[in-house]
């Protein structure tokens, strides 16, 4: 790996670690103040406002802005930004309206940052592919044992020394990320494009995405995903107290499993790739996601369901690590800001429709409905874009991609540039 990834993955990994801190404290938190669970469901929410509100602006406006700035200066906001609630909670000043603002702005920093960072990293490999599938990997494997693992007990732990504890905790892992990023060796900038409106180049990121068969492949994976899985966690508690007859500790031992799987899938997902191929890869691990769904919606006992959710785990990891390795090689330098905010929107606007699902269906049937209903939704996903992410056509794509950024405007592509645009089969 170049000089400079060990600085990013370490960066990365710190942040993570204060993200499954805040993650875990912040609900608690809220739970002190109240007991409603719309104020609770509002400080929940809050964090994923701004891809809403914000997703395709905010990848245009980093595609104009140096990408090693916009990290370090957006952790280093985030980190005095947890200096308000923090003093809050040190002077009992804390509220319900506080922790959603809080929330809401760390998401819109967050935003910025993953951003930035997936189009940063491709220029900082070279665009390789094999370099980006064992960069992703690694930095998919730290996250999910930072914010999945360490991060969510720690912060646990840390409230019970102070309320103002935890939040001290993520502003300097925010503070450390930020000197770390800061470091990073300066990459080539995009080939400025010619000078357009924030909106209009915002369109083209879009456009991009859906005129393009293979990134809206990539694209539609999570984002029916997300409407499964969060269909799945939004009753997950409640099937494992009363189908499976487990308390609190065993329900953590479940999602520790997940978390494991997910684990081994990142480390796997290269060998993945090279045995069948990027397009087939990612069509087993989205059929293997929901034929485990589907175990867990019939198991009969908990080590069933826990073997469930770690397979399914595995499938996650190894998507994780090979859809955006893909998009990062595929995608010219100038859109990849606008490129992957655009993706992530889409799956992370459609996780709120998914646990409106998961309650409507466990309320008017059972709790084992949305379980089944998910792996169906995942198993048609499946199915739909398995053409859409061909080794056939991820090869063609692969070929096709030109070193010179493609123009945001059709008329000004040479023939080539539109054909891999198109993405042909």
């Amino acid at each position: 790996m170049p000089t400079g990834f060990g600085r990013l993955w370490t960066a990365q990994t710190v942040s993570s670690l204060g993200d499954g801190v805040s993650h875990a404290a912040l609900p608690l938190l809220a739970l002190t103040l109240t007991r409603d669970p719309m104020a609770l469901a509002v400080v929940s929410a809050a964090g994923t406002l701004p891809w809403l509100l914000f997703g395709v602006l905010g990848g245009a406006l980093v595609d104009r802005w140096d990408r090693r700035r916009t990290m370090w200066v957006t952790d280093a906001v985030r980190a005095v930004l947890l200096a308000v609630p923090a003093a809050a909670a040190a002077l009992d000043g804390l509220s319900i309206a506080l922790l959603a603002t809080v929330a809401f702005l760390l998401g819109l920093g967050g935003l910025f940052f993953d951003t930035a960072a997936t189009a940063y990293l491709p220029d900082l490999l070279g665009r390789d592919p094999a370099l980006l599938e064992r960069a992703n990997s690694r930095l998919r494997g730290t996250q999910t044992a930072a914010s999945g693992f360490a991060g969510p007990p720690a912060g646990s732990a840390l409230l019970a020394l102070g309320r103002a504890v935890p939040l001290l905790a993520d502003a300097v892992s925010f503070a450390l990320s930020a000197l770390l990023v800061r470091s990073l060796p300066a990459v080539a900038r995009p080939v400025p494009q010619a000078r357009e409106s924030l909106l209009r180049q915002a369109r083209a990121g879009a456009s991009y995405v859906f005129r393009n068969t293979l990134l809206l492949g990539l694209a539609l994976r999570p984002a029916v995903g997300n409407i499964a899985f969060m269909a799945v966690e939004t009753v997950l508690a409640l099937f494992a107290h009363d189908c499976l007859g487990i308390g609190t500790f065993g329900f953590g031992l479940l999602l520790a499993a997940e978390a494991t799987g997910g684990l081994l899938g990142a480390g796997i997902a290269s060998f993945l790739g090279r045995r069948l191929g990027t397009g087939a890869a990612l069509t087993s691990t989205a059929a293997i996601e929901g034929v485990a769904i589907l175990g867990l919606a019939a198991a009969p006992n908990p080590y069933v369901a826990g073997l469930s959710l770690a397979v399914c785990g595995a499938g996650m990891g190894a998507t994780m690590v090979l859809g955006p390795s893909l998009r990062q090689t595929i995608v010219p330098a100038h859109l990849m800001g606008r490129v992957a905010s655009v993706s992530r929107m889409l799956g992370m606007c459609a996780a709120p429709f998914g646990a409106f699902l998961g309650g409507w269906l466990a309320t008017t049937f059972d709790v084992r409905t949305p379980l089944y209903t998910a792996a169906g939704l995942l198993l048609t996903m499946t199915v739909i874009t398995s053409s859409m992410t061909s080794n056939r056509r991820v090869e063609a794509a692969l070929s096709a991609a030109a070193p010179a950024d493609v123009p945001d405007r059709p008329e000004s592509r040479t023939p080539v540039q539109e054909a891999a645009v198109q993405a042909p089969v």
